[in-house]
Formats: structure tokens, C-alpha cells, sequence
């Protein structure tokens, strides 16, 4: 099974290389024209959690992923 957003690279590759249209490239990679015109909108705030979330990984090893989360929340106000 292949994920969408391989799918999704396969149908801008053939669209891209001029094969089909987008409309037959999405019904061929069973997509739809959403998925296909989709782009991810990053935010700075990404970037900065997870330099946090390393440097809570190496200075407190023995907290889980459920703590160092806990703590970026209600002591650091990140959302």
C-alpha cells in the first residue's frame, strides 16, 4: 500500500513530464484533486518545539515523550 503523499508525487511526476492532465492523474493514482494541489503550511513555531524537545532528550534521558510534552506546555506556553 502506498501513501498518499507518494501517490501524490507520482501523479505531479507524470503531470509534471507531460503524460496526462491533473484530473487523469489523480484518478489513476486514486487521489483527489485536494490531496494532489495540497501544501503543508509550516510554522517557525515547528522548528523551535523540536529543538526543545532534543535538548530535553539529552538533558533528562529517563522522561518519556508524555512528560517532556506535558512540560513544553504548561511551563514553556507553547500550544
Amino acid at each position: 500500500m502506498v501513501r498518499p503523499s507518494h501517490r501524490r508525487e507520482m501523479a505531479r511526476k507524470a503531470v509534471a513530464a507531460g503524460r496526462c492532465n491533473i484530473r487523469l492523474a489523480c484518478q489513476t493514482f486514486s487521489i483527489s484533486e485536494t490531496c494532489y494541489r495540497y501544501q503543508a503550511k509550516l510554522k517557525h513555531e515547528n522548528a523551535v518545539i523540536a529543538g526543545w524537545l532534543l535538548r530535553l532528550t539529552n538533558n533528562q534521558p529517563n522522561w518519556g515523550f508524555g512528560l517532556r510534552y506535558l512540560y513544553l506546555r504548561n511551563v514553556k506556553g507553547f500550544r
